[in-house]
């Protein structure tokens, strides 16, 4: 076959975002806390953006002391933004010697605001790692033992557990022929040692027997028992068996599985500082003068607006270089204004509808949520499904029921006896009232929920009821059976 080079023309269309576009869409998606977050960089950065609760240079002159003519207020603006552009030029020359004159004043303790503040910064939360290995060094192993115990305590995941078996951390690069698995086991058992209790545990069991406290529990030999013995038979409710076999009675037994679950299945998980994740809602609905009413909370964010003054300095400035510069940072700033208005009036309008489907919801609860779908809001709101669902992403709302995501009100249904149709969540929550209402000395199978949901005129199969009761996590009948 022979090659050959040849030119040839095509004709393509292609659809490309503007990056403004993007910008918009990127703004449509944030949560509150990272608007902010995005308001507060951007007003540091562009000088052609201002808060819109700043008191204009008029406002002053009519109100407050005298301000100068606005001509040399324009000449003071171009003066700062020819400063600015030079100052840009040296940055990069004058980033290394602020780096070399931080250098020496860290070494020879000169005064520095931006260290001092750097000194007064809390410190990152240390990690369960380092906080296990800051302990294990206490216990003075020799430079083998270190070694072993640093491959240990760095292979543990989170929740404390060792995932991987010894034989593997004997065969990472550092320790591979150096050591044999006794050697490994005894710098293990320093490990179990450490503090939360538990941790370095290959099992939940293991985790459980670190965790007894022999020297002080009287029942402790009872709980290491049940825990090596019988923790399968315990999860599967067969306590009468379980008793029998220990000699205990039903009571002596059920106190001293409430002990052992009283014990902390993920011991690492509570080392390593403050991990809870802070919500802030975007919208609250509240019942005001005899009707729900929907605002969005962005008060807490600044208000932004164009600068008038950059405005008017691009009318007046003659620089070509100034003139580009105040070009490209008023466009900037009209882009991001105009994305968060934007982004307000979408969320807006999308919660509107979202409440006006679940109004019941907010007056009485999960069990009568309507099934909604994206795309029923946004013909309703009369835009693209894609742009629902942005709107919604990662976002809150507080409401009378509690504080919910906004993809909480969006579910499928299933249809009742009469054509009604309810939200699977009304039938997740008409199944766990059932299972709560249940005798718990003979609780309901999957198949007499079915049979229950039906008399209420919900036609919900079995399995379907099963698939509902494990979303729930609500165990089988024979777990939740209680013995006496």
């Amino acid at each position: 076959m022979r090659l050959q080079v040849s030119l040839a023309q095509k004709l393509s269309l292609q659809l490309k975002l503007a990056p403004q576009i993007i910008q918009s869409i990127e703004i449509l998606q944030l949560p509150a806390l990272s608007l902010q977050e995005l308001v507060d960089t951007a007003l540091g950065e562009n000088e052609a953006l201002e808060r819109a609760d700043d008191t204009l240079p008029e406002e002053e002159e009519r109100h407050g002391p005298a301000v100068e003519e606005p001509k040399t207020e324009m000449e003071k603006e171009r003066e700062a933004v020819v400063e600015t552009l030079e100052r840009l030029e040296q940055l990069e020359a004058a980033a290394d010697q602020d780096w070399q004159d931080f250098g020496a004043r860290r070494i020879t303790g000169g005064d520095d605001p931006k260290f001092e503040a750097m000194n007064n910064t809390a410190a990152a939360s240390t990690s369960l790692h380092e906080e296990l290995y800051d302990q294990f060094v206490l216990f003075d192993p020799d430079d083998d033992q270190r070694a072993i115990g640093r491959h240990i305590i760095f292979n543990l995941e989170e929740s404390g557990f060792l995932p991987y078996p010894l034989e593997e951390i004997m065969d990472s690069p550092e320790l591979r022929g150096r050591f044999t698995l006794e050697e490994v086991e005894q710098v293990l058992m320093m490990v179990q040692r450490l503090e939360p209790r538990g941790v370095g545990a290959r099992s939940l069991q293991e985790c459980l027997l670190l965790q007894l406290n022999h020297g002080v529990d009287p029942d402790a030999e009872l709980k290491e028992r049940l825990i090596r013995d019988y923790l399968i038979d315990i999860n599967k409710n067969k306590l009468p068996k379980v008793s029998r076999e220990m000699d205990l009675t039903i009571p002596q037994l059920k106190k001293l599985i409430r002990e052992i679950a009283s014990l902390d299945p993920r011991p690492g998980a509570k080392v390593g500082g403050d991990r809870n994740a802070y919500i802030h809602p975007d919208v609250v609905v509240e019942w005001v003068e005899g009707r729900y009413e929907i605002r969005l909370e962005d008060d807490f964010f600044p208000r932004i607006r164009v600068s008038s003054q950059y405005r008017k300095l691009l009318q007046n400035t003659n620089d070509p270089k100034v003139k580009d510069y105040v070009r490209k940072k008023l466009e900037s700033a009209k882009w991001l204004v105009d994305a968060i208005q934007q982004r307000q009036n979408t969320l807006y309008r999308v919660c509107e509808e979202i409440f006006k489907v679940q109004a019941e919801y907010l007056e009485y609860g999960e069990s009568h949520l309507k099934p909604l779908k994206m795309q029923e809001i946004a013909d309703r709101v009369h835009i693209h499904v894609s742009t629902v669902s942005r709107a919604i992403a990662d976002k809150w709302a507080q409401t009378p029921r509690g504080i919910v995501p906004l993809k909480f009100f969006f579910t499928g249904g299933a249809e009742t006896a009469d054509g009604e149709t309810v939200s699977r969540r009304s039938v997740r929550q008409r199944v766990k009232s059932i299972i709560d209402d249940e005798d718990k000395q003979s609780p309901m199978s999957d198949e007499q929920v079915a049979v229950a949901l039906k008399s209420e005129g919900l036609d919900i199969a079995r399995r379907t009821v099963t698939k509902y009761r494990k979303a729930l996590k609500i165990p089988s009948s024979r777990q939740r059976r209680q013995w006496t």
